[in-house]
């Protein structure tokens, strides 16, 4: 008996091994057939000798979302975003028009990508797959989407198959204004008529310009919804210094897309129609700004700014009259406002005994936040003011951060310029020191 037990589990210890091993393999082999039913497929799409490749992420939903990349091209985490929207059924493809026509990853090669490539990426996406579609579009790229779902429109294309528009952090203006001078909308943008859903963190220059472009995107028929991600910036699910907030925010990316695809799967059916577009492109800067201390171009005589300082304290504008003040418009969230910081104290101090004034007002943050910047990231001593509901940014013009003004004895606007530069250059220096001395 005793006997018999042991060889019993003698026996059974020898096949041990067989029976993990062929578990295992059955494991892995499911995993791999999982893998490759799950992995991304590719398709090719000839526009006018333009080959499109396709990057296909199969599901079986009834949605295929079309996603562009921002001006910054494709980014790693497209694909794990990609993935996770698989996973809540919606097919993906991944289309780098860009790339597709040989142009340069920047914001003039995304504004000339031709409309007819968004047609023939519509009309594919229905013929194969038979689902509704949907565009996902970052930044500058929602422009190209605009225009090629307009053509698509005026073509005849049937609206039952497309669902709608979702844009993060759109760019609909031109381009960024000079300081002092209106930022002019893209024509596309009040003449699409189309569902569309926009992502906009609040921690952008673009989310104040929101009671500007939503009107614009509605007066030809378009159904506007707008979700606020609170305290990220821009590209928050791509950025190479993202926040622990925006790092959380970007795991629930794929919930955010999936519930704008619902939001906008709920709009009644109904025929939009468009009109050509008989206004010609806006023409287009080549190449970047300088970011120079420049003449300013609108009118000289300043908005009124009257706004409370760390110790809430109204600090007005009128009352350095007789004194040349830089009026800086930064926000802690901004790299380019931080980098610039430290050389506007050293202008300071530069400036001493000259009448001369750093005003420094802060874009909507609480105090708390700004208090521990201060006391931790940069140590200045020039007054902080505190424009809390975006009102001074709006009557200021304010189109980019940093932006800054530089305000005579006389209480005229002399120069500007939006971006950062270093303050305590020899040239910059002298410009401010001859407007203390005329």
């Amino acid at each position: 008996m005793i006997k018999l037990k042991v060889e019993s589990k003698f026996a059974a210890n020898q096949y041990l091994p067989r029976i993990f091993f062929t578990c295992f393999f059955l494991f892995v082999a499911s995993w791999f057939i999982a893998s490759m039913a799950m992995a991304a497929e590719s398709d090719v799409l000839t526009v006018s000798d333009t080959e499109i490749n396709i990057e296909i992420h199969p599901a079986q939903g009834e949605l295929v979302a079309i996603w562009l990349p921002s001006e910054a091209g494709p980014q790693p985490v497209d694909e794990q975003i990609a993935a996770e929207l698989v996973d809540l059924g919606v097919e993906v493809w991944r289309v780098d028009l860009v790339e597709a026509h040989f142009l340069p990853q920047v914001v003039s090669s995304v504004d000339i990508v031709p409309p007819e490539d968004i047609v023939a990426l519509m009309e594919h996406a229905f013929k194969t797959t038979a689902k509704k579609v949907m565009f996902i579009a970052t930044g500058r790229s929602a422009i190209p989407v605009l225009r090629g779902l307009h053509k698509w429109q005026l073509n005849g294309g049937d609206g039952a198959a497309l669902l709608g528009v979702v844009l993060f952090s759109p760019k609909f203006f031109v381009e960024t204004p000079d300081p002092g001078m209106a930022g002019e909308l893209m024509p596309i943008v009040s003449s699409s008529n189309l569902p569309i859903y926009i992502i906009q963190p609040d921690q952008s220059p673009w989310y104040w310009k929101l009671k500007m472009t939503v009107p614009a995107l509605e007066s030809s028929g378009s159904d506007v919804y707008v979700r606020i991600l609170r305290k990220v910036r821009d590209r928050y699910f791509f950025r190479p210094d993202a926040t622990e907030q925006e790092k959380q925010l970007t795991q629930h990316t794929p919930e955010i897309l999936l519930q704008a695809a619902k939001l906008l799967g709920y709009l009644p059916k109904q025929t939009r129609t468009v009109n050509p577009i008989s206004i010609p492109l806006p023409a287009m800067r080549e190449g970047k700004k300088d970011r120079l201390l420049s003449d300013y171009a609108g009118n000289p005589k300043p908005p009124p700014l009257s706004l409370p300082n760390l110790n809430d304290q109204l600090v007005d504008l009128n009352h350095y009259k007789g004194k040349v003040v830089l009026l800086n418009f930064w926000a802690t969230w901004c790299p380019p406002c931080v980098h610039e910081m430290p050389s506007m104290q050293r202008l300071q101090e530069k400036m001493q005994g000259k009448p001369f004034v750093i005003l420094a007002v802060n874009m909507a943050e609480d105090k708390a936040t700004v208090k521990e910047f201060l006391n931790t990231k940069v140590k200045v001593d020039f007054p902080v003011l505190f424009d809390s509901n975006g009102k001074a940014l709006q009557d200021w013009g304010v189109y980019a951060f940093p932006t800054s003004y530089v305000v005579d004895k006389n209480g005229l606007i002399r120069y500007a310029l939006f971006g950062s530069i270093d303050w305590d250059e020899e040239e910059i220096v002298n410009k401010i020191t001859a407007l203390t001395v005329n």
